[in-house]
């Protein structure tokens, strides 16, 4: 005999969990003794949202949902926030909330909530364990669910006196998933189509891929001269120095990817689907005569706009398999294409000048910062005009090296950075925070401090809420409302916390502040270095 709480850990770790994140509440007490002796490692946050921007972010990294566990009420009305980034990135990602006791349901009892009300509009699914001899059923079901077809968010609600009660558990298995894959019609119908065409585009996005699948699709790409772009924050998955990658689509992308959309005369889309950000706003590639294909598991290809025609139904790792089959000759006029959209692109990113005085600049921290990472680095971002340096200058070579959130969610930047840290302990974690940005989850520090992540965070200092400030401008300009910042010494913060902190004001002083910076992360501390950047300073 165990109790339903125990017996949900046990099938945690039988499916392959072996990180949660978790505010702690009353309400999963039971859960909470489970992880005691558990294999599974338990991270303690310091607000919910951040332990479901962790999970949401381990769900980008891994193949596997991202897990956190917070309580009823006010925890995971807090958790929400995740929620959502998980849904409109198609992140698999499950989250636990403890309820109040069955008995009391319907009484408006002390943070009472109908988990199905509140979460059903933005979960893939909403499940209470309200028959304990369920729990390994109900896990089973919820990762399954968060992992098949177009990934996303699961809630499973657990009632406090349900997870106590004694069970005899009988282990669940893994469900399959369904993977799809090309069948002979949709093989011809892609071939057909890629021999007819003079400016193909391949454009990549989502969570869905591996490793293996985006150097197989990268190294058929360059064997055929075919141009790629990458859905907005997806970047990496083909590499950043590939002669195929021709730039990142969507908010404050360069003006040739804006083109190109409308320029193509066939856009095959892998892992994600033409909607509202790729498109600008439901506007480029809206012409129903011209030819797209969608490569995606939802059949029901949501979030799609402008025409289809053709959808296979496959994840991009069997899509990649079918694809490398495919064999093609290599058409001239792809090549000059590709190679013109390639140097659109390298012109783009080419790093600004150093400058050696002056005030600092995001220009100067990337001219400095590039020539530093090692290879394998990675980046993390919340939401801010700060994001655009990174979209524009930072070297992504493979794929989950770029984790950002593409419901543009601020406060993800340094609850990401400490999970990907986590997760790869042995890479170089750099996080690019806006000031608003970072205070609203920069307390997570802490939880660095606590496990061991070692992330270098940039903070950008313009003092306002950037990107609000410029929609501003443009609809009320020289009224200036509700966008400036009065902030703290961050430098301060960061070794308040237990890391290495430095203020940076001038060009002068940034190469030694970064040297610092990546010694202690070195020595295996995080690192914040707090940059004091002019206003209405642009990316581009």
């Amino acid at each position: 005999m165990t109790s339903a709480g125990h017996a949900i850990v046990r099938s945690l770790e039988n499916h392959g969990i072996d990180r949660i994140y978790t505010v702690p509440g009353e309400s999963f007490l039971d859960v909470l003794d489970g992880l005691h002796d558990s294999s599974i490692d338990t991270v303690v946050c310091r607000h919910e949202g951040g332990a479901a921007y962790m999970a949401e972010a381990e769900g980008k990294l891994t193949d596997l949902p991202g897990v956190a566990m917070v309580t009823r009420g006010p925890g995971a009305a807090n958790a929400h926030v995740g929620l959502h980034t998980a849904w409109q990135d198609s992140t698999a990602m499950v989250l636990f909330v403890g309820l109040i006791p069955f008995e009391h349901r319907e009484k408006e009892a002390f943070q009472e909530f109908d988990p199905k009300a509140w979460f059903d509009t933005g979960a893939k699914r909403v499940m209470v364990l309200d028959h304990p001899e369920r729990a390994n059923e109900l896990v089973a079901e919820a990762i399954f669910a968060a992992r098949s077809g177009r990934p996303g968010p699961v809630v499973v609600g657990l009632p406090e006196d349900i997870i106590q009660q004694q069970i005899n558990p009988v282990p669940h298995p893994q469900i399959p998933i369904a993977m799809g894959g090309m069948t002979v019609s949709d093989w011809k119908e892609l071939h057909n189509a890629l021999l007819d065409s003079e400016k193909p585009l391949f454009v990549f996005g989502g969570n869905d891929w591996t490793q293996k699948a985006a150097a197989d699709f990268t190294a058929w790409l360059e064997a055929h001269d075919l141009p790629a772009g990458a859905e907005w924050r997806c970047e990496g998955t083909v590499p950043f120095t590939s002669p195929s990658y021709i730039g990142p689509l969507g908010y404050g992308r360069p003006a040739h990817s804006q083109r190109v959309l409308d320029e193509a005369d066939l856009i095959v889309f892998v892992g994600t689907v033409p909607g509202d950000v790729i498109t600008g706003g439901f506007t480029s590639r809206q012409d129903w005569n011209k030819r797209n294909f969608l490569v995606t598991i939802d059949p029901g290809l949501r979030g799609r706009s402008g025409p289809v025609t053709h959808q296979i139904v496959a994840k991009p790792d069997v899509f990649v398999r079918d694809l490398l089959r495919m064999d093609l000759p290599v058409n001239d006029s792809w090549k000059s294409w590709r190679d013109k959209l390639r140097g659109l692109q390298v012109e783009f990113s080419t790093l600004p000048e150093t400058k050696t005085s002056g005030q600092v600049t995001m220009d100067s921290l990337m001219s400095n910062l590039v020539p530093r990472l090692p290879e394998d680095c990675m980046v993390t971002f919340g939401a801010g005009e700060h994001t655009n340096w990174a979209h524009r200058y930072f070297p992504t070579h493979g794929y989950a090296r770029m984790i950002s959130a593409r419901n543009g969610s601020m406060g993800y930047s340094v609850p990401s950075a400490v999970a990907a840290s986590l997760r790869h302990p042995e890479r170089l974690v750099v996080s690019i925070a806006g000031d608003g940005e970072f205070l609203m989850n920069g307390q997570e520090l802490a939880t660095a401090t606590q496990y061991g992540a070692k992330p270098l965070v940039i903070v950008a200092d313009n003092g306002e809420y950037g990107t609000i400030r410029t929609h501003q401008e443009r609809q009320y300009p020289e009224r200036i409302s509700g966008t400036q910042l009065q902030n703290p010494d961050f430098a301060l913060l960061a070794q308040a916390y237990g890391g290495f902190g430095i203020r940076v004001e001038d060009n002068e002083s940034l190469p030694q502040a970064l040297d610092d910076a990546l010694h202690a992360v070195d020595d295996g501390r995080f690192a914040v270095i707090h940059l004091v950047v002019p206003q209405r300073d642009k990316a581009y």
